[in-house]
This record gives C-alpha cells, structure tokens and sequence, in this order.
C-alpha cells in the first residue's frame, strides 16, 4: 500500500487523517527537492514521532525502492503542499497502480490555494508556469510565453520560483524580458507572496522595478494580474 501524503506549507498543517495514518505505515519517505522548506527533517520526525527516510527526485522518479516496499508492507510518501500538485508525484502513483499496489492520497493546503489571500479569485488564474535558472547557455523564456496567453484571456498567471533561484533573480528575469519584448510590463503591478500559508506570510504589490529594491524570503511566488474585478482591485489594494 502506498500513501501519498500532503505535509502542507507549515509544520502544523499535518492532518490528524494524515497522523493516523503514518502511525500505520512501515517506512516513511520524505520528498525533498521539490520546494523550500520551512522546516527541518528533525522537526517533522519530532511531530509524527517517527523516522523518515529522505528522497530525492531520483528516489522518487527513477528508482524502485518506494514502490517495491509499497508491494509488501504499508509505505507513506510525505509531500510539501498537496501530494498532487506535482506532476512527479502523480507519475509515481500511476507507477503504482500499473503494479497493482493499492494507493491513497490525502490530500492538504498548498501555494495553488493560498495564493487566494492574495484577493484575485481563483477561478480567474490560467495556466501555471515555473521561472528556472538561467545559465550561461540556457536562458528559458517560456514562462513568458505563458504570461502573455493568459492575458490575452485575461487571466491571472501564477509563476513559481525554481529552488535555488532569489526571487530578486526571478524578477530580473521578467525586468530583461519585458525590456526585449513589451517594456509595458515594467509598468505593471504584480504581487509577490512570500512563505504562504505560514506566520510569517506575506504579500507585496508594486512595479517590477520596484520590488527588485526589495528582499524576500523563500518560499516564495510571484502572481502577474491580468484584468481585475472590482472586488479583486479592492482586495489588492489593502497589500
């Protein structure tokens, strides 16, 4: 049996379906490279009151040690955020089902949901893109091409920040792209929502230029607006 398991975006967002459930399992995993972590290792043991065992992307994607135990014995795979909201989570529970091991998702708060406090109404987000690193010979652009779809829907985009990239980075990114190709970017106003779902939550609103003066902490996201409700242009005006 394989549990996947939502840990949420704090420490204290572990659901009592999802402590009874651990209590039942044999091995415990950790995923640990799909987000930064408001938390250690040590603080999630110190809370379910069991050990787990970390695992990296090639733990989870590649190799077949989670899935072989899942085979045998009662296994859990403890997520950041919601156990679903990653493709590669979802490819290890179809991995699974292919083998004919029973799975179970609990499911639990994540970035798709918090970003809502922000005011802008979910229903109004298109698609979702990711800002990755740039290197000297790969500079990606297409989180840019998603921005500029979904605002000819007049959507809303959520950018999500590769792990190891500042958000200051990120910016820098968006500031270099507009400049090339639509500098009324730069004009406008975009929210930056820093450690969501946690005490120290926080939300910014203001010019790319602006916010680049700023520093933030990780985890953290960024939302483009696209056209506001009213009641939406309310809400953000109290960031």
């Amino acid at each position: 049996m394989l549990y996947l398991i939502g840990l949420g975006l704090d420490l204290k967002d572990i659901s009592l379906k999802a402590i009874e459930t651990i209590k039942k399992c044999e091995i415990i995993y950790w995923e640990n490279y799909t987000n930064v972590f408001s938390y250690s290792q040590k603080d999630i043991e110190r809370i379910i009151k069991k050990k787990v065992i970390p695992a990296n992307r090639k733990a989870v994607e590649e190799k077949s040690e989670i899935l072989d135990n899942a085979k045998s014995g009662k296994v859990a795979l403890l997520v950041s955020g919601d156990p679903l909201a990653a493709t590669t989570h979802i490819d290890i529970l179809l991995r699974a089902k292919k083998a004919n091991i029973k799975t179970k998702v609990i499911h639990a708060p994540s970035v798709l949901d918090a970003i809502a406090e922000s005011g802008l109404q979910l229903y109004k987000f298109g698609k979702t893109a990711s800002i990755a690193k740039w290197t000297s010979s790969f500079r990606p652009e297409s989180f840019y091409d998603i921005i500029e779809g979904n605002e000819n829907m007049n959507a809303h985009t959520l950018l999500l920040i590769d792990i190891g990239l500042s958000v200051n980075d990120a910016l820098g990114y968006l500031e270099s792209i507009a400049k090339a190709r639509n500098v009324e970017m730069l004009e406008k106003k975009i929210i930056i929502c820093e450690k969501l779902g946690t005490d120290e939550q926080k939300f910014s609103y203001g010019k790319i230029p602006v916010l680049m003066k700023k520093k933030f902490k990780l985890p953290a996201c960024i939302i483009i607006p696209s056209k506001l409700h009213f009641v939406e242009e309310e809400a953000i005006g109290l960031i």
